[in-house]
């Protein structure tokens, strides 16, 4: 493990703004301050290009473990994005014009050697939904399309079908359509813009009920406890940001099973840090922008996972 003070940025949404309780990128910026690393602010508004060479508003960050004070921010000042050892990219979705454009900002300091966690090239190639579409053993039926006939068709074939928007997160725009078809029409005109953007029609999956359970994986190996987000109240989302409660269990021989199907790919593709979604035998998503339910899983199991994430971060400068 390097004995190197590493220096390193986070580009997030406003830290004044997250949730002290349940804040994943909190939780790693504690874990890298406890190492003595620097820690160093943006947001996304903050990167910029002079020169060929990226840059930011940056601004030195504290952070500590008390809800009623969680940080600390320095002036800013304009510094080069290759001066630092780290960024890690934990601005939430949706992967919008915005979020792409700081990727390709990012990847400029990835060619003067920055570790960017995850990698620019693959947030970008990798969207949330559509990834996933490669392990069609680990998968439900399921369609992407903008084609009112074709999603109709999905339907009609399925039965129960959930209907959502590639570039979602925190159960957005997710639709339940029963097989009697009720509404059908309005939710495909709406998702696809009048069919203009393609969306994701997925055979509805009655385990929902037990919870959709969130595995995260570090350098392709799982932590062993996954947080079941539970949907209350009639809801078919179990997102925690749709009102969800999340339990923290034990890994099933299934779930190492599905993580198997993936964790060759997710190395190949140098992903450090990513979060499968798993409803009873299934995937549906993995995720790879901001994975979160750390806080969560650490709260329940005594797990320390931001820890390991800066380890496996740390073994890149041994």
């Amino acid at each position: 493990m390097t004995d190197r003070v590493l220096k390193v940025g986070v580009v997030m949404d406003p830290i004044a703004d997250i949730t002290y309780k349940k804040d994943t990128t909190l939780a790693m910026l504690w874990a890298a301050s406890r190492r003595g690393w620097s820690l160093h602010y943006m947001e996304q508004s903050d990167l910029y290009l002079d020169k060929g060479r990226a840059m930011a508003r940056m601004r030195s960050l504290e952070v500590f473990e008390n809800p009623e004070k969680w940080y600390s921010l320095g002036d800013a000042e304009a510094r080069a994005l290759g001066d630092l050892d780290v960024i890690l990219m934990r601005k939430d979705p949706p992967v919008d014009h915005e979020f792409l454009n700081a990727t390709h900002l990012l990847g400029f300091a990835e060619r003067e050697g920055v570790l960017v966690v995850n990698p620019t090239q693959v947030l970008r190639e990798c969207n949330e939904k559509l990834y996933a579409q490669q392990f069609q053993q680990c998968l439900v039926p399921s369609v992407v399309s903008c084609n009112d006939k074709v999603l109709r068709a999905f339907h009609a074939e399925q039965g129960d079908t959930i209907f959502k928007p590639l570039d979602g997160m925190g159960g957005t725009g997710i639709f339940h359509i029963a097989p009697d078809g009720r509404n059908i029409g309005a939710v495909i005109e709406q998702l696809t813009f009048g069919g203009t953007r393609q969306i994701m029609a997925q055979r509805y999956i009655p385990e929902i009920q037990q919870g959709d359970t969130r595995i995260l994986l570090i350098d392709g190996e799982p932590v062993p406890y996954g947080l079941a987000r539970i949907p209350t109240g009639g809801e078919v989302r179990g997102n925690l940001a749709a009102g969800g409660r999340g339990v923290a269990r034990e890994l099933t021989d299934r779930d190492y099973w599905l993580v198997d199907q993936v964790k060759a790919s997710i190395k190949a593709q140098g992903l450090i840090f990513v979060g499968l979604d798993v409803i009873g035998d299934y995937i549906t998503e993995i995720n790879v922008t901001s994975p979160t339910c750390v806080r969560e899983i650490d709260a329940q199991c005594g797990t320390d996972i931001a820890g390991q994430l800066m380890d496996a971060i740390a073994s890149r400068f041994d």
